[in-house]
Order: structure tokens, then sequence, then C-alpha cells
């Protein structure tokens, strides 16, 4: 059932991917681009990844999706057509090749949930069985997040932050 669950995924996100990459409307394709973050999100919380995933649905399929139609309903009715020259054969050529090269790299990742994988055998133990000590929370999902890797999260939080300011700034009207 989860095999079924996660090719349907894939195919979504394949299917609203390229359907945002060829579609000429740009409603379309912002309409698009926010179905393609929604089930990428849907992914990292598969994953386990929640924290990652609330990121993506909050920032990805939220707020760009509503700043991408703050500025469309801004922009003049000729403008919403995309105009494109065809892509360059090079990048029809080279960009296969480097999601087959990518492919054939990943046959030496680690499986996914291998308890053997140097995460799991390495960092994990240290993490379950020394959380408590170190930071005094009971939580180590939190412990893990907020002390342990505290200063990725608070740049992560500062570029979230620093992007919504800047695009406040570039959707802000003056009024005469």
């Amino acid at each position: 059932m989860s095999f079924v669950f996660e090719i349907s995924l894939l195919l979504l996100l394949l299917v609203t991917a390229a359907g945002a990459i060829l579609v000429k409307d740009l409603m379309s394709a912002i309409l698009l681009l926010g179905c393609y973050s929604f089930f990428l999100s849907v992914v990292w919380a598969w994953m386990g990844a929640v924290d990652v995933a609330f990121v993506e649905a909050v920032v990805g399929a939220g707020l760009a999706t509503v700043l991408f139609l703050l500025t469309l309903f801004g922009t003049q009715p000729k403008d919403v057509r995309l105009r494109r020259p065809p892509p360059p054969i090079a990048a029809l050529i080279g960009l296969p090749l480097l999601g087959v090269l990518m492919l054939y790299a990943a046959k030496d990742l680690p499986a996914f949930g291998d308890p053997a994988s140097p995460p799991s055998v390495r960092i994990s133990p240290s993490y379950l069985q020394q959380s408590y000590q170190d930071t005094r929370t009971p939580n180590v999902v939190t412990s893990v997040l907020m002390d342990y890797r505290s200063l990725d999260t608070m740049v992560e939080t500062v570029v979230i932050f620093t992007a919504g300011i800047a695009c406040a700034f570039i959707l802000r009207r003056k009024t005469l």
C-alpha cells in the first residue's frame, strides 16, 4: 500500500512540475506550482521531515502562491501570456544526462530507513542517548532542532522572514 502511495506522489509531482513548465497561461502556472509545493510538502511529511513539510506548505504552497497571484493581478492583461523561446539543444540533451547521472550516483546512498547507515549508527544513537542530559528537553525532535541544530534552524527562520519582508516591500503600492 505504501509503495502505491509513494509512486502516486511521485507521479503527481512530475505531472504538476511538467504542467507548470509547459502551460502558457500564468494563472495556470501559478496554481500548478502551488499544487506542486503542496504535493512536495506531503512527500516531506511522508518521509518524516515534518519541519521541512511545514515550511514547504507555508512558504511554497501558501505564501509563494499568494504573492505570485498578487503580482499577476498587478500586471496588465497583455502580460499574462508567456512568450518563451524554445529551449537550447544543450539543455535538452544535458539535463536528461544529468538526471541519469544523479540516478546512477543514488545507488551508492544507503537505503531509506537502513539501520546500518552511517547516520543511524553514529549520529542517531548519540542524539537519542544524550539528548536529555545535554539539553534538559524531554522531546528529542525539539532538542535536535532547537539545541543541536539551533543555528541552522535560526538561519532558516531568518531566510523565510527576510523573503517575506522583501515580498511585502516589492508588492506594496504607494497611494497618491
